[in-house]
This record gives structure tokens, C-alpha cells and sequence, in this order.
């Protein structure tokens, strides 16, 4: 009985190869070698930039802001795919962009921000108690004219910053924006992760160390925190405050150590980025954060 090999299928040669080959081009053995490795690795980062910019993204947490669901340094992965499908839900520890600042591009030679010493690089955090996050126009523009300007803001010395205060002087009449007081300026945005409490249309207060939601206490696990409030310093959540359609109220579970929206406000939808699902370090706390 006569035997026969089945004969094996010739392996295809890389596509960058069969591409270069239409143009004539044949390399040698080593020289093809090294184009198929790059082939692969460029394909690996095209599918590892699309992973990050549409699936996942890999985040840690420096601050105390979220302790103890997340500790300083917890690092973990986020979904960026489930908000497609569902809406973003009460209780729900969310990741999403903020304006943490706004960085002085140029200053104006011989503007009132130049006497007063302000420089490229400074970061402005507020201006009289108006924070960033409510953009450069309202913070000036939602100011009475004549009224003086106190701009808080951040400056690096000696590799820490250093957070001042500036008297500008008088807002000028009709000043809409940083321009008109000598200042270039530029947004800084950084990702938060803070938990979820109220979407559009709710109303929220936080009274007796306790969060209300449309006059209901929040129960639960995720909800048993004590929660602070400071009439002096925060702007939303001392009375009942109503959250715009399209926005969302978020709060640190630790809110004794935490920048949230009761000092800067709310949500907008289009800034949401995902939710936390799995802790990748430290190893001892490795694991899933679904229903956290």
C-alpha cells in the first residue's frame, strides 16, 4: 500500500513583504526577518493603542480622596465600554475628566497680572472662589464689575508647588476673560475616580453626615460613609442643590480628604470615561472591583 505525505502548505511571506515586492523590492534573509518582526510589532501597538483609546485604560490613584475603597497608590484597569450600553448608575465608582487647572501660557507685558508678578507655568486654581472646572468665561464673566479679583494659584519652586494668593486689583468693566486681564491661559485636565450619587433632575444635600437624595437618605454599602460638609468653603450640597439634566453629582467615599462636586459642581455626560472593574496593585489587594 503506497503511502503518501501530505505535502505542507507554503507559509505566506509577511504582508509588508508581499507589499514591497509589488514595488520590486526583494530583501534578503536577514533583512526579511527583520521586517516581519517589525510588521509585528507595529501591529501590536496599532491594536494596543486602540485597546487603550477605546477599551481599557490603566489608571492609579495618588491621594486619599476615595480611601477606603482605593487606597493611595491603588492601581487598576478601567472599562471604558460598559457606559456605551447602560448609563452610569447611583452608587457606580466612575472615572472622568476634569479641568484641574489652568496654566498660564503668556502674560501681556505691562498688565496688571505683570505687576503683580504672575508668570508662565503658574497654575490658576480659582478665582474668588470660583474654581476652574466652571470654565475661564464664567469665572470671570459671573463676577460683578468693580468687584476686587483674589486668584488662588499653584506655582512650582525648587521641584514642589506652592500654592499662592493674588489680589488682582478691581475686575475691569465688562471683562468676560482671562485675556482682558493679561493672561494666555490653557485648560489642564486630569482623570478623577470618585463615586457616583446623583444624575439630572435629582436633587442632592448633605446634612447629618449623611447624603440626601430628593430628601431620601442614601443607604447601603457603598453609600455608609460619613460625609462632610463646610458651608465656608464649598458652593454645592450646603442647601439642596439640583443636578442639570446631563450632569452627574460625585463625591470621594472619603469626603474629609477629597476635591469633589461640592466645591466645583458637576459631571458633564460627555466627560465620563468609565468604571474601575479589576486592582492590579498592589498584589495584596488584587482584584475585582465590580460592586465595590
Amino acid at each position: 500500500m503506497a503511502l503518501f505525505r501530505k505535502r505542507k502548505k507554503a507559509k505566506k511571506p509577511a504582508w509588508i513583504l508581499r507589499l514591497l515586492a509589488r514595488f520590486g523590492y526583494h530583501p534578503g534573509r536577514v533583512m526579511s526577518e527583520i521586517l516581519e518582526w517589525v510588521e509585528v510589532l507595529v501591529v501590536a501597538g496599532v491594536l494596543a493603542a486602540l485597546i487603550m483609546t477605546f477599551v481599557t485604560v490603566r489608571m492609579h490613584v495618588p491621594t486619599r480622596s476615595m480611601v477606603p475603597t482605593i487606597e493611595v497608590g491603588d492601581s487598576f484597569f478601567v472599562d471604558r465600554v460598559s457606559y456605551y450600553f447602560r448609563d452610569p448608575a447611583p452608587g457606580d465608582i466612575v472615572v472622568f475628566r476634569h479641568t484641574d487647572a489652568l496654566k498660564i501660557e503668556s502674560i501681556e507685558d505691562g498688565s496688571l497680572a505683570d505687576r503683580l508678578g504672575l508668570r508662565a507655568g503658574d497654575r490658576i486654581k480659582q478665582i474668588n472662589n470660583i474654581p476652574v472646572a466652571d470654565g475661564e468665561t464664567a469665572m470671570i464673566e459671573s463676577i460683578e464689575d468693580g468687584t476686587s479679583l483674589v486668584m488662588i494659584f499653584d506655582r512650582k519652586e525648587n521641584g514642589n508647588w506652592v500654592r499662592y494668593r493674588a489680589v488682582l486689583g478691581p475686575k475691569p468693566d465688562g471683562a468676560e476673560d482671562l485675556d482682558e486681564l493679561g493672561i494666555s491661559a490653557s485648560a489642564m485636565r486630569t482623570r478623577y475616580v470618585k463615586r457616583l450619587i446623583a444624575v439630572g433632575g435629582d436633587t442632592v444635600q448633605i446634612r447629618d453626615d449623611s447624603v440626601y437624595v430628593n430628601d431620601v437618605p442614601l443607604d447601603g454599602e457603598r453609600f455608609d460613609r460619613e460625609y462632610s460638609i463646610d458651608p465656608g468653603t464649598m458652593r454645592y450640597a450646603v442647601e439642596p442643590t439640583t443636578i442639570p439634566e446631563g450632569h452627574y453629582f460625585v463625591l470621594g467615599d472619603n469626603t474629609h480628604d477629597s476635591l469633589d462636586s461640592r466645591y466645583w459642581g458637576f459631571v458633564e455626560e460627555a466627560d465620563f470615561i468609565g468604571e474601575p472593574y479589576i486592582r492590579v496593585w498592589p498584589f495584596s489587594r488584587f482584584g475585582s472591583m465590580i460592586g465595590d
